[in-house]
């Protein structure tokens, strides 16, 4: 077998198969073939790839999930890898196949070959312990608040299709609500049992004391205001009562991961420095440090690439006689951008430099989502100032030895 000198290997990843398409330095393809996600398997593969090129860059669709043994052979043997993300992938299959046909292997040919035509792909490095059991923690909070908010929503509609002025009276993200649809979903069944029974059924099923008598007087002038059962009552009533009950669970189960992540997150040595910022909690600094890798100024090299990375650059779109039109750019972390998006919401809340801020673009007459992202583009550079420097936010500025 001829040895080259460079070659590209591009690996289409799946849950119990993956697709690895090799392809050397004139873009022709050197082997393409389909393996198991078993561990033999893709030692064979890097040991083929070992003997037909001396230099071996390997290229990944997918850096989680069912890409975590294959990621961690190739690491274990020290391959030079980076990440081809899914759009980018789509984008240049276009390029790579005339025709709508698609396959695993193409896919893999057109990772490989994205990898051999461009030098800006971002390399998959290797989290500390504390940033990948942070990625599994808050991986599992955002499939669960997905399913908490659908959940609540289905609700909703539930409720609205049988007795719309209940539906109407509460907030049903808060736990005493759903502690109060547990027990009675309909108009008769809440004149039924009255003020006595209504406020006891709320105090053994844990609602917030001081906010009982209120909503059961809220309650009674919501079954007040209908005094027609309609004919699908006995058919949704019991649906409304199973799923508040497995809403009470479901938001058992996140508060509990919540403070497992508070705790995981804790012991990273950024965590007192992100969360000395206003706006950062324990949660949204770990999705932070979990969406980036846990070391900014390695990774970045400076807060303008993280704040481009974050989708909190804008880029140029000029054309023609158009010029400084700046938007959006289309490839970014949509999850880091999330992070500082909320963190600014937050952080206007009290009285501080942000909120000072926040009032200032206002006054500049932008408009309320503008100021949030001018704001989180800011905290992007406290948040690396405060990493680079290993220290603390303090709303005083630090006082330097030549000051002092």
């Amino acid at each position: 077998m001829r040895v080259r000198e460079r070659m590209w290997v591009g690996i289409d990843v799946g849950k119990a198969h993956h697709h690895a398409c090799a392809v050397d330095e004139t873009g022709k393809v050197v082997f393409s073939k389909r393996l198991s996600n078993g561990q033999a398997e893709i030692e064979a593969l890097i040991a083929r790839a070992g003997k037909a090129a001396g230099h071996v860059r390997w290229a990944l669709d997918m850096t989680s999930g069912s890409a975590g043994l294959l990621l961690a052979v190739l690491r274990h043997t020290g391959a030079e890898l980076v990440y081809v993300p899914g759009r980018l992938v789509n984008r240049m299959a276009g390029a790579a196949f005339a025709g709508e046909g698609k396959s695993d292997a193409k896919d893999a040919f057109t990772i490989a070959e994205t990898a051999r035509l461009r030098h800006d792909l971002t390399l998959i490095t290797e989290p500390d312990a504390l940033v990948a059991e942070l990625r599994v923690l808050t991986a599992r909070r955002e499939d669960l608040m997905g399913d908490w908010v659908r959940g609540v929503n289905r609700l909703r509609d539930l409720l609205a299709s049988i007795f719309p002025a209940l539906e109407a009276a509460f907030d049903y993200s808060t736990r005493s609500a759903l502690v109060l649809l547990t027990g009675f979903q309909t108009p008769g069944g809440l004149r039924a049992a009255g003020a006595d029974a209504i406020a006891e059924h709320l105090r053994t099923g844990g609602a917030w004391p001081r906010g009982i008598p209120a909503m059961v007087d809220k309650a009674l002038a919501a079954a007040a205001a209908q005094t027609i059962a309609l004919p699908t009552e006995a058919a949704v009533a019991p649906l409304i009562a199973r799923l508040a009950a497995q809403l009470l669970d479901l938001d058992r189960e996140i508060k509990d991961l919540d403070k497992q992540i508070t705790a995981v997150f804790g012991d990273h040595p950024h965590a007192a420095r992100i969360t000395s910022v206003n706006g950062f909690g324990p949660v949204l600094g770990a999705q932070l440090l979990a969406d980036t890798g846990g070391d900014l100024t390695a990774a970045f090299g400076s807060s303008a690439r993280l704040a481009a990375y974050a989708g909190l650059a804008p880029v140029p779109r000029d054309s023609g006689r158009v010029r400084g039109n700046r938007h959006r750019p289309k490839r970014y972390h949509r999850g880091l951008r999330r992070v500082f998006y909320l963190a600014a919401l937050s952080a206007i809340r009290p009285d501080g430099p942000s909120r000072t801020f926040y009032q200032r673009k206002r006054a500049e007459g932008k408009l309320h989502t503008q100021a949030l992202i001018a704001l989180a583009r800011r905290l992007i550079d406290v948040i690396w100032a405060l990493l680079r420097d290993g220290r603390e936010f303090h709303p005083s500025p630090p006082i330097t030895a030549h000051a002092a």
